[in-house]
């Protein structure tokens, strides 16, 4: 039932996510933004899809109970909530699950961004060992961990590039 709930939650928060997301598109589209990332975006979707399936047939096959320390990964998985809707409001109609970069608006370097350059890469990749960790799927959280590495290693120097293209002084 535990499980239930925080896959329940999960679900729910990013069909929420990919809703705000199409709306801040089409607005940043309507003021010329620019899409870049096209061809990495369908197997980031792919993994992210895919970890929701492998966690729920591992923890599913091996009837593992949550682990003792669930308590804790419980409480670090909502601070991670908490730093990811910090993350969302920063950045207000600018934030997407797409890298979308309006030319000539200035680089957000207030609330997280002030503390690290891609805040909420980071917050995935501990919430993508926290969540199977709590019920003790060890093969999920081991392979996304390292799959998520590989995808973020090709994301950030795209995000990295489009943003030194477009962004207010840095041209």
């Amino acid at each position: 039932m535990f499980f239930l709930m925080i896959l329940t939650f999960l679900v729910i928060q990013r069909l929420i996510e990919l809703y705000i997301a199409s709306q801040n598109e089409r607005w940043m589209l309507q003021k010329g933004a620019i899409v870049y990332g096209q061809k990495h975006y369908p197997y980031m979707i792919i993994l992210h899809v895919s970890f929701f399936l492998i966690l729920i047939v591992e923890v599913v096959l091996s009837g593992q109970e949550p682990t003792r320390f669930w308590p804790i990964l419980l409480g670090i998985f909502f601070l991670l909530q908490l730093a990811r809707y910090w993350v969302i409001f920063t950045l207000g109609r600018y934030w997407n699950t797409k890298i979308i970069v309006l030319p000539g608006a200035d680089l957000i370097e207030k609330g997280p961004f002030q503390y690290m350059k891609h805040p909420n890469y980071m917050i995935v990749t501990l919430e993508l060992l926290v969540v199977p960790l709590m019920f003790q799927a060890y093969i999920t959280a081991i392979l996304f961990f390292f799959l998520n590495q590989w995808m973020l290693l090709i994301r950030i120097r795209e995000e990295n590039q489009a943003l030194q293209q477009n962004l207010a002084g840095d041209k």
